[in-house]
């Protein structure tokens, strides 16, 4: 009994102290994130708050190997708009902690990752907040990038009216989950840019709740893309994403339409969608003029499960099964609550959130078989 109740105390203590761990790791990734978000979007007062006053950054530049202070090193984004993006990309690659004490590698790309840099930190928790001590960077030879846009809405509502829309959660990190574990990078797009509403949050569901805590993918999210941050040859493929925001504010973007397009014709990319976010690829067009869709086999959400009685469907400003069909395209769907995904060429469908998996599994398929 002593041995069993042994094992318990043990098996405890390893939990609290694997929360213990997960915490300051998530709080050291949020310094990190100030440190990406200050210098990519010219906010120096969040950028310096990355750093202890007292930091030493051993950098080389056009002058060669020189030490910078946090004040000196902020003061490079000082000529930028504040808030807007520059076109530094930044992603964590690897956080350690060690009680109070962490090192940390994050990768820096500039538009069209035309310079790829990694920075090495080491950082100290002082006075309860984690702050970056020291910096130093190397540029390194950037492998051909694997990437995907991800298109997202601005939309809160649904139309005109106050009834609460957003971008489907689990369609996201269903999607999210499958590129990343095949080493791609996901970026998002949005008409507008900067943060978007999410719907369908579940925090009961283990991957939802994974990516809701991680602030590296919450950022993201809080930074979307405006058209004109893409550089449409960075990108194999392209997944409109669903939920309610879907209908709105996307399918008439003639900028997103152009991006799109581009990818699919001029880079042999992917033209994906899911569920609502079908509504996103109605009005793309071939450069003969042709709907996308025109001849195509095609799935998302269809009309005929919409429930017509409530005031959401009311504001559609179109049909999704029916605009397809009129432009040329054969709509294909399964029974409720079953994952359906299409395939034809390099367009691909999928029925709802379910489906969002199988059609982020056979886009990297295609994207696998053609890089042979």
């Amino acid at each position: 009994m002593k041995k069993y109740t042994l094992l318990v105390v043990l098996f405890l203590v390893f939990q609290i102290l694997q929360a213990q761990t997960e915490t300051e790791n998530l709080l050291v990734k949020k310094t990190l994130q100030n440190y990406i978000e200050g210098s990519s979007y010219n906010k120096l007062k969040l950028l310096e708050s990355a750093f202890a006053e007292n930091a030493t950054l051993y950098l080389t530049g056009r002058d060669g190997f020189k030490v910078y202070t946090p004040k000196e090193y902020t003061g490079f984004f000082k000529n930028s708009i504040k808030g807007k993006f520059n076109g530094r990309d930044g992603k964590i690659l690897y956080v350690e902690v060690v009680k109070d004490i962490a090192t940390a590698k994050v990768e820096i790309a500039g538009p069209g990752r035309k310079w790829v840099y990694i920075d090495l930190f080491l950082l100290k928790k002082t006075n309860g907040n984690w702050k970056i001590i020291s910096k130093t960077a190397t540029k390194v030879d950037d492998p051909e990038e694997k990437a995907v846009l991800f298109v997202v809405s601005n939309a809160h509502f649904y139309g005109d009216t106050k009834l609460k829309t957003g971008n489907s959660f689990s369609e996201i990190v269903n999607a999210y989950d499958v590129f990343k574990k095949a080493g791609y990078t996901v970026d998002f797009l949005s008409p507008k840019g900067g943060a978007v509403p999410l719907a369908y949050i579940n925090t009961s569901d283990s991957e939802s709740k994974k990516y809701l805590y991680d602030s590296n993918f919450m950022n993201a999210l809080k930074n979307t893309k405006s058209p004109s941050e893409i550089n449409a040859s960075k990108y194999k493929a392209v997944q409109y994403i669903g939920g309610g925001g879907a209908m709105f504010g996307v399918p008439e973007n003639k900028e997103i339409q152009s991006i799109v397009m581009e990818i699919y014709e001029k880079h042999k990319g992917i033209v994906s969608s899911v569920c609502h976010g079908t509504a996103g690829i109605i009005n793309l067009k071939t450069k003969d003029g042709k709907y996308l869709v025109d001849g195509k086999n095609v799935s998302g959400y269809p009309d005929d499960y919409e429930n017509k009685t409530k005031d959401y469907f009311k504001t559609f400003p179109f049909l999704i099964k029916q605009t397809i069909e009129k432009r040329g395209g054969k709509f294909q769907f399964s029974k409720p609550g079953k994952a359906h995904v299409e395939v034809d060429g390099r367009l691909i469908t999928g029925q709802n959130y379910l489906s969002s998996k199988g059609v982020s599994l056979k886009t990297i398929e295609i994207i696998n078989a053609t890089m042979k």
